[in-house]
């Protein structure tokens, strides 16, 4: 996957050699009158002389507020590019230098931002890492021998399918075309032949921008950008046609909405979108395999980053409310989430990064550590945490098959490689391991249980997940390497711990009707 090896790409997947790569209070009730509201104090002249950011200015609850605040935006020197009234956050665009502390003083005003430190016209990051590994004739040749009638062409090298039991799940049902689950990514190639049955395209948008852009293909990646979204997107669904792979539901529906730049920047704006546009069209469960740039843990006692987070927990609250579930993948670091501190040495990642000290209980990896979020940990074929992924007793709910080294978690045969096979670009398919690839198993078996109840509000399908998972306990000493050094250390009992939660998901329970 394109910059995946550099400081630059954030999605949580990882190349073939695993180079690593709180509540809080919206919306009162009730609205202030415009009568009561004044626009914020501006200069006589605004400065329009420093670099276009983009910021986000979340405002108390009510339309009135939301249009005074945009007056006041106005005479900050920010323009308007979409306003996302029903959460109270309005994406601008400004080369006025103070407007975030000028627009912090308008009255409505709860919080205001800057989304990125690089200016919008920031420059590429051509450094592209070793991304994926590439499914070798051979190993297709022999899956197809090996294939069962029941069997898609490359299922033999799947070996995550009966980790989670979704290969018994299919003898009952693949799920309902009812159900749609949005892959918040870098794009979906919807034209792959295992992909394209499944398609919603009603439910997809480019969101890029932080406005949604409904052109027809608009959700595609481009040409060299990253195929990441697309290989979430068959893990979740790929359509059980006889070719190619199987999906974990491969009876829904899929949709895809595009909210990383060509860089590989998912920027909270465009996160933003992805939320909210999830929720008004029909999307049941949305897939976050990334952290949010140019934060790698944003902090909420910083002016700037405290928005941004306020911004994404009013959208994917929206959502939730909606009758979406949202999980996200945990991450690639192999940090605590639940330790004291962490050393952050990789943000912002959209210019110059420094070293950092934070609390992760104050500073948060985000969509993966919001209220509400299902946040899923990585295990391999060898059902041990994979030595990536992140962790933390409290803070993991879940765990799902995300791949590891193969010397480090070998797969039983016919599989042949420890990492996950799923669709790419251009009708082929590739291998990649990280908690991205975790996630969309969780989301697919949600996906399978929102075909089983189809009625069940968010909140039940999430307790349905925690209840049916597969216990697992702590794995200590874990010595992943097995080079005789503890590597992490797992906290908890067998019904919740750190490395995994609840559990392993189970897509067999999930299509059980008890």
């Amino acid at each position: 996957m394109a910059h995946l090896g550099s400081r630059r790409g954030r999605v949580l997947a990882l190349p073939a050699g695993l180079a690593l790569t709180a509540s809080l209070g919206f919306l009162p009730s009730g609205a202030a009158s415009a009568a009561e509201l004044s626009d914020a104090p501006a200069a006589a002249t605004v400065a329009a002389t420093g670099e276009k950011l983009s910021y986000v200015v979340n405002v108390e609850g009510g339309r009135w507020t939301a249009a005074s605040v945009k007056k006041a935006i106005a005479a900050a020197g920010g323009e308007v590019v979409i306003a996302y009234d029903q959460i109270g956050v309005i994406v601008v665009h400004s080369q006025n230098p103070a407007f975030a502390q000028t627009i912090r003083k308008a009255r409505g005003v709860v919080s205001a931002g800057a989304t990125r430190t690089a200016p919008l016209s920031a420059q590429n990051d051509n450094s592209v890492g070793e991304a994926t590994q590439a499914l070798s004739a051979t190993e297709a040749a022999a899956a197809a021998a090996r294939a069962t009638d029941e069997q898609d062409a490359l299922e033999p090298l799947q070996w995550d399918l009966p980790a989670i039991k979704a290969d018994k799940a299919h003898k009952k049902t693949l799920g309902s075309s009812r159900v749609t689950v949005g892959v918040i990514d870098t794009g979906v190639d919807d034209t792959h032949p295992d992909l394209a049955p499944n398609f919603d395209a009603k439910a997809s948008a480019n969101c890029v921008s932080g406005k949604p852009d409904t052109t027809p293909g608009s959700w595609r990646p481009n040409p060299g950008e990253s195929d990441h979204g697309t290989h979430v997107a068959g893990t979740i669904a790929a359509a059980k046609n006889g070719i190619g792979i199987t999906g974990v539901a491969p009876g829904v529906k899929v949709s895809g909405i595009k909210v990383s730049t060509p860089d590989g920047f998912f920027y909270t704006e465009a996160v933003v979108c992805g939320f909210v546009w999830a929720a008004e069209h029909g999307v049941d469960i949305t897939n976050n395999s990334y952290y949010t740039d140019p934060w790698m843990f944003a902090c909420k006692t910083d002016e700037d980053q405290k928005a941004l987070i306020e911004a994404v927990t009013r959208a994917t609250r929206y959502a939730e409310k909606k009758g979406t579930v949202n999980v996200a993948a945990a991450g690639n670091s192999k940090f605590d989430l639940a330790a004291d501190e962490i050393l952050d040495n990789s943000s912002p990642n959209d210019t110059t990064p420094g070293d950092r000290v934070i609390d992760p209980s104050v500073c948060l990896d985000y969509p993966a550590q919001l209220p509400g979020v299902v946040t899923v940990s990585a295990t391999g074929a060898k059902d041990l945490k994979a030595s990536y992924s992140n962790y933390g007793l409290g803070v993991i709910d879940i765990a799902a098959p995300g791949g590891d080294r193969t010397e480090y978690q070998t797969p039983d045969a016919p599989a042949v490689n420890g990492r996950i096979l799923s669709t790419t670009v251009n009708g082929g398919y590739n291998y990649k391991a990280g908690t991205s690839m975790a996630s969309p198993h969780a989301a697919g078996v949600l996906a399978l249980l929102k075909s089983t109840h189809p009625y069940a509000s968010p909140a039940a399908l999430k307790a349905l997940l925690y209840a049916q998972a597969d216990e697992r306990s702590c794995t200590n000493p874990y010595d992943i390497e097995g080079d005789g050094k503890i590597d992490a250390v797992c906290e908890g009992g067998t019904q919740k711990n750190g490395f995994y939660g609840a559990g392993l998901v189970d897509a067999l329970d999930a299509v059980r009707k008890w």
